[in-house]
Order: structure tokens, then sequence, then C-alpha cells
């Protein structure tokens, strides 16, 4: 018992002692501290080294998951981003289809209403222009129907011409349709002049993709080349309207290619000469995506 008082009572006075020269002890060892580093620089500075060597593994091994995770969620956010841009590429590209198919059919329309515009009907001639909205081809028939009628002034008989001649006339009319008749038609029958001879003649249809002259008073002036246009005769055509070219002469057979092309055909004017009279006036209407719209023209 008087062993324990004793060893607490050292104890304390120790514990004192060391309290009073606590700041004292301190301020010697970081003195000690300085003149080690100072005397020894290089052994302060291996033991910096060796720390970092032996740090270094820890924190690389602690920086490559980070950066793994950062690469991740970057792949994550560009993967997103290019699946939204590719969804936008593929709404402009159906964008950029659209307006090519409306460019190509205005392209097109605007290639068949030039084309019209070379053809001259002459200074009393009234004319609408009109879209061809169905065929009326068979092995018995040659023709079309056109979406202009009775309303806008066509009438039976009327020419139907495109950018390079004759094409045809009007056989039947509705209110607002009528039906042409294409010189290729067996049912066709029309007075020509060879152009260079002067020479008459009637041409005719036989359901192909060539014409046939008849009633020639000599086959022998006929030559290849030969410019077939319209006499006046009858009273529906006046003189002078271009409709084809001489191809074949042999064998007392004279063929005759239409300057139309009946396979391309969109567009046509049906002409009037004076005969039914299409009034009015002012300038031909532009087309539209649904179709032209019959315009008189004088």
């Amino acid at each position: 018992m008087a062993i324990r008082d004793e060893f607490e009572v050292a104890t304390g006075q120790v514990r004192q002692a060391v309290q009073r020269f606590a700041l004292g002890l301190l301020v010697i060892a970081a003195f000690g501290a300085m003149l080690v580093g100072k005397a020894d620089t290089v052994l302060v500075e291996h033991a910096r080294v060796l720390a970092l060597d032996l740090a270094s593994p820890v924190l690389e091994a602690i920086a490559r998951p980070v950066a793994v995770a950062n690469r991740t969620i970057a792949d994550l956010k560009e993967f997103a981003s290019l699946r939204e841009e590719n969804a936008h590429l593929r709404e402009e590209n159906a964008r950029l289809l659209a307006w090519q198919t409306a460019a190509r059919r205005l392209e097109n329309e605007n290639e068949g209403l030039r084309g019209l515009a070379n053809f001259r009907e002459g200074p009393e001639a009234s004319f609408i222009t009109a879209r061809i909205v169905g065929d009326s081809v068979s092995a018995y028939v040659r023709g079309a129907l056109l979406n202009v009628g009775r309303k806008v002034g066509v009438a039976p008989g009327q020419a139907v011409v495109t950018g390079e001649g004759l094409a045809g006339r009007i056989a039947e009319v509705g209110d607002n349709s009528s039906r042409v008749l294409f010189v290729t038609d067996v049912n066709s029958r029309l007075p020509v002049l060879i152009e260079r001879t002067r020479e008459r003649a009637i041409l005719a249809g036989d359901n192909s993709t060539q014409l046939r002259l008849t009633l020639l008073q000599s086959l022998q002036g006929v030559q290849r080349g030969d410019r077939i246009i319209t006499s006046g005769h009858g009273g529906s055509f006046p003189v002078g309207i271009p409709v084809g070219e001489v191809v074949e002469t042999n064998e007392g057979h004279v063929r005759v290619r239409p300057f139309a092309d009946f396979s391309r055909l969109e567009f046509v004017r049906v002409v009037d000469y004076g005969v039914t009279g299409l009034v009015g006036g002012g300038h031909t209407a532009p087309s539209t995506p649904s179709g032209v719209a019959g315009q008189r023209v004088r």
C-alpha cells in the first residue's frame, strides 16, 4: 500500500515536471530538427524521395479506377450525343429527300413548259395550256385525257400541239376534261404538204410510232428528211403547222416520224385558230403541283 502511494507521488512529480518544461522541450526538439536538416540536406532529400516512391504506387492504384470511370462517363455522354445527332440527321435527310423529289418534279414541269414556249401559234391563235392526266393508248386507240374542258373554252376539233409541232386534235369534250386523238391513231387523217415540194397528201396514223403518207401524186419527189406541215385544207388547222419528218421512202411506202414525242408528253397546248374561238386574254397561268389549270391566252 505504501509502495503504491509512493509510485503515485513519483508519477505526479514527473507529470508536473514534463508539463512545466514541455514548451522548452518542443522548442529544443524543433531546433534540433532544423540543425539536422541543415547539417545533412542529402539525407533529408533521400528520405523525401523514398516517401514519394512508396506513395506513388498507392496513388496510381487509386487514380486508375477514377480515370476508367471518367472515360466511361465520357463515352456514355458521347454515345447519347451521337444517338441524338443520328436522329436529327435522319430527319434532315427525310426533309432533303422530299425537297429533292419536289425539285425534280418542278424541273420536269419547267422543262415541259419551256418546250411549249418554243411553239408559235400565229397572231390569231388562242391557246390553253393543259396537263395530260391519263393515257388512252391501247392496241386500237392512241390518245390522252386532258384536265381542261368546255368550261375554259375547249371544243372538238381544236388542235393539240407541243413545243415541237402538232400532236393531235380534240375528239371529245366534257365540262372539266377532254380527250385528244393523236395523229398516230388509226382514225386520224390529216391534210398535209411536203414543205420542200409543196405537194399535197394525206397523213394517216396506223397505231404505230410512225405515220404514212397516202394519195401522193408522185412518190419520186419525196426524200428522206422532208418536213411535213399542215396544208390548211378542211378548215380545222391553218397551213404551216409542223407535223413530222420523212424517214423512209422504200418500195412505194413513205413513212413519217412525228415531231411530237408521245412517250414523254406531260403538257400540251389546246389551240383554237378562230374556228371555234377561245374567248379571253392574258397570260398563261403558271403550273402548280396539282396540275396546270386551263388559261385562255390570245
